[in-house]
C-alpha cells in the first residue's frame, strides 16, 4: 500500500508538470548542470554531449550546457548530487538504467521517486557483439562456441557491474546454459575498445557505442535485443545496415532488452521550470543533428513525459526488480 502511495504521488506531480509549452515564465540564469551518472564515452555521455552541441550550434538556449560525469559508485554520486540539489533548476540528469540498478544493488539512499520526471529523450538498443574477423554468423553460433569452450571461458565485457550489460549476460546465462567471465569496465567507450583489442570475446554494447567500429571493420553485430528489426534502412556498412541485424529472439535468444535515455531534475522545482526543458527538448528533437544521432545510433524513437513518463519509470522498476532478483543481484539477498 505503502509503495502504491508513492507511486500516485509521483503521477500525480508528474502530471500536474506536463503543461504544453507556451510562454515562458522562467528562464536559465546562468549555465545548465548536465548531470551524466556514466563514464565517458558511453551512450549516456555520448548522448549528453550531442545536445550541448545542438544548443549551442543553434542558439537554442541563452546559456550553456555543460555535460559534467559523476560515475561513482554505479552513477550513484551523479544520483545523489542532483537528489540533494533540492529546488535547483540549473541542474539536469540524464537518466539509464543504473536509475533502478545502483539503488537495487548498492543500498545507496536514492530512488527515482526523489527526483523530478522530465522527459523521456528515447530508448536505447542493446546488441550482442564480436569481433569482425570471428566465424560466428549468429548468437546461436556464438553460444554453442562458449558453451564448448566450458565455463568462464568467453569473456563478456559490459559497463559496471550488476546493471544492465550484466543482466542481459545472465540472461543469456539463464536461457542457454553457456556461463561467461563477466568484465566490468566504466564506460561503454572502454568496453567497445576492449572487444576491438581482442581482451574479451563479447559485449552487449549499446548500438551508438559500437557503431564506429562496426563501420571500421572491427566488430559485427549477431542480434539485437529488440522485438522487432531495426527500423534504420541505411547502409551502415557496405553490406549491412541496422535493419539487416537479426532480433535475439530469431536467432535463438528470446531475450529482449530497452533501456532508457531520459531526463529528471531535483525534487522540488517548479512547473515553470520543468516547462522550460520540455520547449528546450521539443527544440533539439525537431533538428537535423538530432534525427541523425537517433538514426546512427540506432535508438528507439519513444518519448514520453508528464504522467505518462512517471508510470513506464515505475513500471520498469518492477520490472527490473524482478530481473534483478533472478541474477541474484539485489543487495543484501
Amino acid at each position: 500500500m505503502r509503495m502504491k502511495k508513492h507511486i500516485a504521488a509521483a503521477l500525480g506531480a508528474a502530471a500536474a508538470l506536463a503543461m504544453p509549452f507556451g510562454a515562458q515564465a522562467w528562464e536559465p540564469t546562468r549555465n545548465i548542470e548536465f548531470i551524466i551518472p556514466a563514464g565517458t564515452g558511453g551512450g549516456a555521455d555520448q548522448m549528453a554531449r550531442a545536445m550541448q552541441a545542438i544548443v549551442a550550434k543553434h542558439n537554442l538556449a541563452k546559456v550553456a550546457l555543460l555535460p559534467i560525469n559523476k560515475s561513482g559508485g554505479a552513477g550513484a554520486e551523479g544520483f545523489l548530487d542532483v537528489k540533494n540539489s533540492a529546488g535547483e533548476p540549473h541542474k539536469i540528469i540524464i537518466t539509464l538504467s543504473n536509475l533502478f540498478t545502483t539503488p537495487l544493488a548498492t543500498n545507496t539512499p536514492f530512488n527515482w521517486r526523489d527526483l523530478t520526471p522530465v522527459q523521456m529523450l528515447a530508448l536505447d538498443n542493446f546488441v550482442l557483439w564480436v569481433q569482425a574477423d570471428k566465424p560466428y554468423r549468429t548468437a546461436k553460433d556464438y553460444v554453442e562456441a562458449a558453451k564448448q569452450a566450458g565455463p568462464g571461458k568467453f569473456r563478456m565485457a559490459g559497463t559496471g557491474a550488476k546493471q544492465e550489460d550484466q543482466i542481459i549476460t545472465v540472461a543469456i546465462e539463464q536461457a542457454t546454459g553457456a556461463k561467461f567471465t563477466y568484465v566490468p569496465f566504466k564506460g561503454g567507450g572502454a568496453v567497445a575498445t576492449q572487444l576491438v583489442g581482442g581482451h574479451v570475446n563479447s559485449t552487449v554494447n549499446n548500438p551508438i557505442e559500437a557503431v564506429a567500429h562496426w563501420r571500421g571493420g572491427k566488430l559485427k553485430p549477431l542480434c539485437v535485443f529488440e522485438l522487432k528489426r531495426l527500423p534504420y534502412k541505411a547502409k551502415v556498412t557496405q553490406t549491412m545496415s541496422w535493419a539487416d541485424i537479426p532480433t535475439c529472439k530469431e536467432s535463438g535468444l528470446d531475450i529482449d532488452y530497452l533501456m532508457l535515455r531520459g531526463i529528471f531534475m531535483p525534487p522540488g522545482v517548479s512547473r515553470e521550470h520543468v516547462d522550460y526543458y520540455l520547449g528546450l527538448f521539443a527544440r533539439i528533437f525537431e533538428t537535423r543533428e538530432w534525427k541523425d544521432l537517433m538514426e546512427r545510433g540506432a535508438f528507439n524513437l519513444s518519448r514520453l513525459k508528464g504522467g505518462e513518463y512517471a508510470a513506464w519509470v515505475a513500471k520498469e522498476e518492477a520490472r527490473h526488480l524482478s530481473l534483478m532478483k533472478a541474477a541474484g543481484f539485489i543487495a543484501g539477498r
